[in-house]
């Protein structure tokens, strides 16, 4: 049995499991990795990698379709779906092969197949060891000193409204299509509709967005929910907000499919070639030995304490599989927190107000800390200054000038509560107000920090200086 005694049993090889799986590695830990797809999980086979390549071909595309705005004459162009789907998969094949290695590099075992953790037994006084039934047919059964749950997440799905590859879609299905439909209803209009409302719309494809809420991107701030809703119905893409789609309403009439929802004015009939489902996702809990041990699930979710060990204190888990913010730079920063915290290492907590967010969509969305309306209701009198993107002369050079960059400042001590951007390259310029609230930066500190000109992150100095209403170019 000593060959299968680890000091870490990763359960999940996606990117919160791989990363600390190899965190482990660096600091000398025996360590496991149980994926039964393919390293990389979600995030690298179909969510944050594969929709970005799509994305950026779309970008492309609209940049190809301005070019004349920019003394660039293109006599012919078109879509090659095929090409942008094998572009797309290119890169995460590249991807791939660059995690396989670095397991390898990090001397770390892998065993492909599932999972499913056992209680209490011959091989361990305590619920932990997992049995391993690999996908050519052996098993195992894996013995660690700690265990760390990463099984993530999958589409969540609607009553009436599963998918079914066809009519109805998730993320998932939608990203092998092999063909463009000529109309999809988007239902759900946070960060994944949006980014795929988007894809889709630049391609040609007809998008209506149907949202539960009363506006589009309900967790951004209300200013930038409002931006984007008036780009994206400048761009033809009709918006239904505050409808409820009603379950068991799915009809099929010759290509199209129509669902039925109620929204204050009555009900409203939809139709469109397709169905893509994005309303969130669900943790993977089920099916693997939970019940064999004392690990809490409430709502859906693992429950776990700051350092994320469960009630049996040598099992941790983190990433989607815990709810929270569920995005794969969080589940980086739990993972590596968690294997420091189980090597005797003390590491800080996790902050989740300074998570960035990001919506990949044109334009491009991103955000950290609070936002106005949550800073007022949780008792601060704030101040926010804001600057727009049409003002800032790199933007114009650039051709995309739309969007704007807000801070949003506690008005009785200066700090920085929140940032939120929209606009051309907002998922990188965010970093900088990451770094301002890791550094707890007052808006005079930002105004402080010379940045070059001409460029993008100039936006963020003027959005500082505009807190006191000292902005330059407005």
């Amino acid at each position: 049995m000593a060959g299968n005694e680890f000091d870490l049993v990763v359960l999940g090889g996606g990117m919160g499991g791989y990363v600390a799986a190899i965190r482990a590695s660096q600091l000398g830990m025996r360590v496991a990795v149980i994926e039964k797809d393919k390293l990389g999980g979600t995030c690298l086979h179909r969510g944050c990698i594969p929709s970005k390549a799509l994305l950026r071909s779309a970008e492309v595309l609209h940049t190809v379709a301005q070019s004349h705005a920019f003394g660039v004459k293109v006599s012919d162009f078109s879509i090659d779906f095929t090409r942008m789907q094998e572009r797309k998969q290119r890169i995460v094949d590249q991807l791939y092969k660059g995690v396989q290695h670095l397991m390898k590099k990090g001397n770390i075992e892998v065993f492909h197949g599932e999972g499913r953790i056992m209680g209490p037994s011959i091989f361990s006084p305590l619920a932990g060891a997992v049995a391993v039934t690999c996908a050519d047919g052996e098993s195992d059964i894996l013995v660690p000193k700690h265990l760390l749950i990463a099984t993530g997440s999958r589409p969540r799905q609607l009553p009436g409204l599963e998918a079914d590859g066809m009519h109805v879609l998730t993320s998932d299905e939608a990203l092998q299509l092999e063909r463009l439909p000529r109309s999809v209803l988007v239902i759900g209009g946070g960060t994944i509709g949006i980014e795929w409302a988007s894809l889709l719309s630049d391609l040609g494809v007809e998008v209506q967005i149907v949202e539960f809420a009363e506006r589009i991107l309900p967790l951004e701030d209300a200013d930038i929910s409002k931006e984007m809703a008036r780009l994206f119905k400048k761009r033809k893409i009709a918006i239904h907000t505050g409808a409820k789609v009603l379950p068991d309403t799915l009809r099929k009439v010759g290509d199209l499919v129509t669902i039925q929802a109620e929204r204050d004015g009555g009900p409203i009939e939809l139709q469109a070639e397709k169905i893509l489902v994005a309303v969130g996702r669900a943790a993977n809990v089920e099916n693997i030995g939970l019940e064999n041990t004392e690990v809490v699930v409430e709502r859906g979710t693992i429950q776990v304490n700051a350092h994320f060990q469960t009630a049996e204190n040598h099992i941790y888990a983190i990433g989607d599989v815990i709810g929270g913010l569920q995005l794969a730079h969080v589940a980086v920063s739990e993972g590596i927190s968690a294997v420091e915290h189980m090597s005797g290492l003390a590491p800080l907590p996790v902050d989740y107000t300074q998570v960035p967010k990001a919506t990949y969509s044109r334009p491009e969305i991103s955000s950290i800390g609070w936002t106005e309306q949550a800073a007022k209701e949780a008792g601060f009198s704030v101040k926010t200054g804001t600057f727009p993107f049409k003002a800032l002369g790199k933007a114009l050079i650039y051709g995309e000038n739309d969007g704007f960059v807000k801070l949003v400042v506690n008005e009785a001590t200066d700090d920085l509560l929140g940032v939120h951007m929209i606009g051309p390259h907002v998922s990188d310029l965010i970093a900088e107000g990451a770094l301002a609230k890791v550094l707890d930066a007052t808006p005079w500190e930002i105004a402080r920090t010379i940045h070059p000109h001409p460029s993008l992150a100039e936006i963020v100095w003027e959005a500082a200086l505009a807190v006191d209403k000292r902005a330059i170019h407005v």
